[in-house]
């Protein structure tokens, strides 16, 4: 934790935005002084909420005295031109995912900062748990043999009037994609965080249970890793569950298995057990009772994912160190999803990544 005390602006006033401003409060050291939207009641309205300043000019937002980090939530294919307006100003970011909608606005984000000289931050909040910490040290000490491998699946569901409720959803230019770069990149990051990286792909996808949208609300992929191991991501918003399926990640290998439900393992099957595998499913396994996070209702997302990742990347740039979601590590679950897209629109073709 750091030991500074930073003044933060949100640029976004929408439901994200709630996540960053929840998170930020629950920090003892950070300040929440401004909020901007484009609408100036909404930015009024969430100000109110939150007790900060309320803008609807970005310059003037950006020129807010004192402030010096800024967190991004607003609509995805914008966070490019939000970005370089906070950077060239000195502002430190943390921004929403994706990223960006296309690995080479990703690309143009990371120079502006890099020339900047300011900090970017990806947000992708499940990499912080204590459960992916452990899956990861697992994996690093060879627990599971050799990897052969992952099921990544998201079966989430989404109503009509989800997308109905505003313009930029489930558009390519300012959504990015449906299914896959909207709800799934968090668990599709999760896999390359613990799996490596994904050497080829081909995918199959298509909008089935809405209408109105130019996107997927559904997909499947096969994945080739760069270790060997194969793969399969599941991915759709067509998937009802009135309590919500939970986004789960399984790995195999030729000594062991393990699976995580959200932060939750259902199954630690491993062929050397150790002390500590008992104590790791009291605190970690599976409750019966659980459902999944945002799954059915992405109002539903605990603000404390958020807080760990908003505390690492603060803590980073105490340090002048690089947070564990650079922009680097942001671009890959774009330039995988964006790879599933070319292949879906090439019927299921298979697409190398450099």
């Amino acid at each position: 934790m750091t030991d500074n005390k930073y003044k933060v602006g949100i640029i976004g006033a929408g439901m994200i935005a709630d996540f960053h401003a929840q998170a930020l409060q629950a920090m003892p050291n950070t300040e929440l002084v401004a909020a901007y939207a484009r609408n100036q009641q909404k930015a009024d309205l969430f100000a109110q909420k939150y007790v900060c300043a309320a803008y609807s000019d970005l310059e003037q937002f950006i020129q807010h005295s004192g402030m010096d980090v800024v967190t991004i939530g607003s609509v995805s294919g914008v966070h490019l031109d939000h970005v370089s307006v906070a950077a060239k100003a000195g502002k430190h970011i943390i921004c929403e995912k994706p990223l960006e909608v296309t690995p080479a606005r990703v690309d143009e984000m990371i120079k502006v900062c890099d020339e900047a000289g300011v900090m970017l931050s990806g947000i992708f909040p499940r990499r912080f748990n204590d459960s992916t910490h452990i899956f990861k040290e697992v994996l690093d000490a060879g627990r599971l043999g050799k990897v052969v491998l992952c099921d990544t699946a998201i079966k989430w569901w989404r109503t009509q009037e989800y997308y109905d409720s505003g313009a930029w959803r489930g558009t390519w230019d300012l959504d990015g994609g449906g299914a896959l770069m909207n709800q799934s990149i968090h668990t599709i990051d999760l896999m390359l965080y613990l799996m490596g990286d994904v050497k080829s792909v081909s995918a199959s996808g298509g909008l089935e249970a809405h209408h109105g949208i130019e996107v997927e609300d559904v997909s499947v992929a096969m994945v080739e890793f760069q270790s060997g191991a194969r793969g399969v991501i599941q991915a759709s918003t067509a998937c009802y569950s009135n309590t919500g399926l939970p986004a789960s990640i399984h790995i195999c290998g030729d000594q062991g298995s393990i699976m995580m439900v959200d932060d939750k393992f259902s199954i630690w099957d491993l062929m050397h057990s150790n002390q500590e595998d008992d104590g790791i499913l009291q605190q970690h396994g599976l409750q019966s009772s659980q459902s999944g996070a945002g799954a059915a209702d992405p109002k539903a997302i605990d603000f404390q994912w958020h807080q760990r990742n908003f505390e690492n990347a603060l803590d980073a740039l105490d340090k002048n160190e690089t947070p564990a979601v650079d922009g680097k590590e942001g671009r890959r679950a774009v330039e995988l999803i964006c790879a599933i897209y070319e292949s879906i629109k090439n019927n299921g073709i298979k697409i190398t990544l450099q």
